[in-house]
């Protein structure tokens, strides 16, 4: 997906959205600054309106934000309202062009988790607990990794194991959402698949808004997932 951006009444780009993040990183423009892509129509919007443009702000809600746009991620009421307009084919392909360069460390460190769960799972009378341990904090950094190349960031491998960090907090997640999804199951496999769609979301908004809980972001991110649980 190509974006454009007005600075000072100037119009720039195209450019794709990967140099978008990096261009907010750098200070090129500002949360009221106006951005634009195919999938948005005729209409032009605040670049604070873009989930994750400016994370260090996450959690600021209100502010200067028009009616009914999202200032942050973890305001309710935006949560509620969002809704991704870019096309899963665009997705998709910004995904492939991100991983350009990067495949080599992501699939090493896909394995590396995978390789972590599976000696925890099969360590004698304690394994069980030794993974249900462990498997919300590498969720956590494993999401952080792949966010960080999405974010043409620095991606060190030691970003797998920076869900630690947060190790209550992450282990709560997964907890409660294992929890709450075999409960749905026990009542039919369908509401027990919408659930964990519903879930989803979870360690992304806990990556992006290091100040609130487990529950929060579960909370969230069910609304976030409303009507967009067919598009994911």
């Amino acid at each position: 997906m190509q974006w454009y951006y007005v600075v000072s009444g100037q119009q720039n780009g195209p450019v794709e959205e990967t140099a978008l993040f990096t261009l907010a990183r750098e200070g090129k423009f500002s949360r009221d600054d106006l951005v634009w892509n195919s999938a948005m129509g005729s209409q032009w919007a605040k670049a604070s309106t873009v989930p994750g443009l400016f994370p260090e702000q996450a959690g600021v809600a209100g502010g200067n934000a028009s009616a009914g746009t999202p200032s942050s991620m973890t305001n309710r009421s935006s949560a509620s309202t969002y809704s991704s307009q870019t096309h899963n084919r665009d997705l998709m392909a910004q995904a492939r062009q991100c991983l350009t360069g990067n495949w080599g460390s992501a699939i090493g460190v896909v394995v590396v988790n995978g390789l972590i769960c599976i000696v925890a799972g099969v360590i004698p009378m304690v394994g069980w607990i030794i993974s249900m341990a462990i498997t919300g904090p590498l969720t956590l950094g494993l999401v952080t990794f792949f966010l960080a190349i999405a974010r043409s960031e620095s991606s060190d491998f030691s970003l797998l194991f920076d869900g630690f960090k947060r190790f209550g907090t992450a282990f709560v997640a997964y907890l409660l959402i294992s929890l709450f999804t075999i409960l749905w199951f026990l009542l039919l496999i369908v509401p027990g698949i919408v659930a964990s769609l519903s879930y989803s979301m979870t360690f992304f908004i806990l990556r992006d808004n290091p100040d609130i809980g487990a529950v929060e972001a579960i909370d969230l991110s069910k609304q976030l997932m409303r009507g967009s649980k067919w598009k994911y």
